[in-house]
């Protein structure tokens, strides 16, 4: 037998293992990230992590750092930190039948982090709109309409404050009000040119 049949029957070697080699492991690599972006999770500063398995929110309650989840429940990061919520152009009418405009009001409150499940269960993510939102503007109508112009304008602060603390206490214990200001109070030029010295000044002192 001469070299070139020998040559021939000679078992020849494989073509593209290093190339198969590569495709598996590429594949094996995209299948752990995979995993892991559906099960790990990230919860930021100043939020806590709540969960959900369908529509029902889950009781578990986690802290910033990274943290384990099964891929069928859904995560949310919540802000626990103080965030400040403003409402404009609030209508009213108060005690002596005088229209008013609050043009700006700021509520700064924080959402305390024991009562999460509680609140979020009661008001929704979006609890601040849900809930504070319509207390605000609750609690503006009801005391312009039993307080005068005057009284409005010198009270407006302080009372709507205690008016939402006391109504957050009883129903929403998580969410905490810090601070209230209101700003910008729009008066009818009528009622303006008709009133003493010393409510113009309280008057002026809030445009300014």
């Amino acid at each position: 037998m001469d070299l070139q049949q020998q040559n021939a029957r000679a078992p020849q070697p494989r073509r593209g293992g290093g190339f198969s080699a590569q495709s598996s492991f590429l594949f094996h690599l995209m299948v752990i990230l995979f995993v892991l972006e559906a099960f790990l999770h990230q919860v930021p500063e100043g939020h806590v992590g709540v969960y959900w398995r369908g529509d029902t929110l889950l009781k578990t309650v986690t802290y910033p750092g990274v943290h384990l989840k099964l891929p069928m429940i859904y995560f949310e990061p919540i802000q626990v930190t103080l965030q400040t919520h403003q409402f404009c152009d609030i209508p009213c009418g108060t005690k002596d039948d005088v229209m008013i405009n609050i043009e700006k009001i700021e509520v700064v409150n924080r959402l305390r982090k024991e009562y999460v499940y509680e609140t979020l269960r009661s008001y929704g993510t979006q609890y601040y709109c849900s809930y504070t939102c319509v207390v605000v503007r609750r609690e503006i109508s009801k005391l312009c309409g039993s307080h005068s112009i005057e009284e409005v304008f010198d009270q407006i602060d302080e009372k709507l404050r205690e008016a939402l603390h006391d109504d957050s206490a009883h129903y929403a214990p998580g969410i905490e009000i810090i601070s209230v200001r209101v700003t910008r109070p729009t008066i009818p030029d009528s009622v303006r040119r008709g009133t003493h010295q010393g409510t113009k000044t309280v008057w002026e002192t809030c445009e300014n």
